[in-house]
């Protein structure tokens, strides 16, 4: 039910708490929450039928006996969410998530001739100047597409579509299996969590042991899975990161009890079939489609690394206070952004999930760092202008639609579904930021060899 009526006079106090924290205390005057409560009894009293009276002429006193309670619980909610409006407007407050209330403290209910008092706490944007945006120099990796590159993506798209045989054991690398999954966590009694049909591949050989399993990566996985058979009960365990989304995991030991119901092995699709699902005369014409894919692949990927390069400075010379917690919501939102960025370089849903599972396994300052960049991208497309159209918005849907093999029109009904749209819109978003930035960079050109020497260090030094 609602109600309506002029503005809601509050006074609004706001009290910093911790870096971008800051707690609201607001108090509706004895005054508004006497004509909000007559409101909305006038309101309820016009449509309300009581037996024995006409309808809206039943007497006040028994419309509150009856429904005082319930009708003066919509009306605080009503008043909260005004007053908690007001004082966003008021004192120009950007919150990033929604407003919490005061553990362990409760919220009265209105009560005629009293003033309604109450707090919340929330996380606002980070006030900062950015530095760094002159005088970039990025390094352009330079790869050649070589024969082998054409005949490692050939043997990947063989597998892709090769066909599924139903096995019973034992287990050899790149298997897929269906499973139950038991979840246990340290120090919380029973299970955590369960699913029927949890999906888990055994470890590539390049993978050195690890896989992902319920989006976590376990580093022996492969050694628990490799010779067994359909109906083996494997345990894995991991610590949560201290970055995992879900807070009560992080520093937790979580073990999954994984009991295999089927599996089965892929038969990689012949090349020269393979052409022709394709509907391509020949397997030399395949090879020239592939490395043309290739090529294009390269380029994006060698933009991003520049986009990157840009970013990462900008992040080493900017510094502000961030929140001091990160909440569910923000790590979530950042995974899913990582996703997003993901597919529509090129890489293929598997290898961005297990990415993303990397990513969720990894410290507190990798996700911090990569939050921070949310917040400085945000200042700069204001900065620069930068929008994000329907157009761009559709055909960046349309080329993740592609990756994952689904009509783009099914696509983009799941993203709405799962508040995705808006993470797909940040990833076009960073792009256009940063090509601005890269417009006066100063570029040097690195053989693909240095690139991926420089790349290694990095990942190296970022795990000491």
């Amino acid at each position: 039910m609602t109600t309506t009526a002029e503005s809601i006079e509050v006074d609004i106090q706001v009290a910093d708490t911790a870096p971008c924290a800051k707690r609201i205390t607001l108090t509706v005057p004895a005054s508004a929450v006497n004509a909000r409560l007559d409101a909305a009894f006038k309101s309820f009293a016009a449509g309300a039928q009581v037996p024995g009276f006409r309808k809206g002429k039943a007497p006040r006193a028994l419309l509150e006996k009856r429904l005082g309670d319930s009708l003066g619980s919509e009306t605080r909610q009503q008043v909260m969410a005004e007053a908690y409006q007001k004082a966003l407007e008021t004192k120009s407050l950007r919150p990033i998530s929604e407003p919490m209330q005061i553990e362990g403290a409760a919220i009265p209910m209105l009560e005629r001739g009293k003033p309604f008092v109450f707090q919340v706490d929330i996380e606002t944007l980070p006030d900062f100047e950015i530095k760094g945006t002159d005088a970039l120099t990025v390094k352009r990796p330079i790869v050649e597409i070589k024969q082998e590159h054409i005949d490692g993506e050939l043997l990947r798209q063989c597998y892709r579509f090769g066909t599924p045989v139903r096995i019973e054991g034992p287990f050899e690398h790149l298997d897929r299996m269906v499973g139950k999954a038991v979840v246990t966590v340290e120090g919380r009694e029973g299970t955590y969590f369960e699913s029927e049909n949890a999906l888990c591949v055994v470890p590539a050989k390049e993978d050195e042991g690890k896989g992902a399993l319920l989006g976590m990566i376990f580093e022996g996985l492969e050694a628990a899975l490799l010779g067994k058979s359909v109906g083996a009960t494997i345990a894995v365990t991991v610590v949560g990161a201290d970055a995992h989304e879900r807070e009560e995991l992080r520093g937790k030991t979580i073990t999954v009890n994984f009991t295999v119901k089927e599996a089965e092995r892929i038969t990689p699709q012949e090349v020269g079939k393979l052409a022709e699902l394709f509907g391509l005369e020949s397997e030399a014409m395949l090879r020239e489609q592939v490395n043309d894919a290739l090529e294009q692949r390269r380029d994006g990927e060698q933009r991003a690394a520049m986009r990157e390069q840009a970013f990462e400075a900008i992040l080493d010379a900017t510094d502000f206070e961030m929140p001091a917690k990160l909440s569910e919501m923000q790590i979530s939102r950042t995974l899913e952004q990582q996703r997003y960025n993901l597919l529509s370089r090129g890489v293929d849903a598997e290898a961005a999930e297990r990415r993303v599972a990397e990513m969720q396994s990894g410290s507190v300052d990798a996700v911090r760092r990569k939050l921070k960049l949310f917040f400085i991208v945000g200042k700069l497309s204001e900065q620069f202008g930068v929008t994000v159209t329907e157009a761009e918005l559709n055909g960046r849907i349309a080329s993740l639609a592609q990756q994952q093999n689904v009509r783009p029109e099914v696509l983009r009904k799941d993203l709405e579904k799962n508040n995705g749209i808006g993470e797909v819109m940040h990833i076009i978003r960073e792009a256009k930021v940063a090509d601005r930035l890269l417009v006066n960079a100063k570029t040097e050109d690195v053989a693909a060899d240095d690139w991926n020497a420089l790349v290694n260090a990095k990942a190296k030094a970022a795990t000491k």
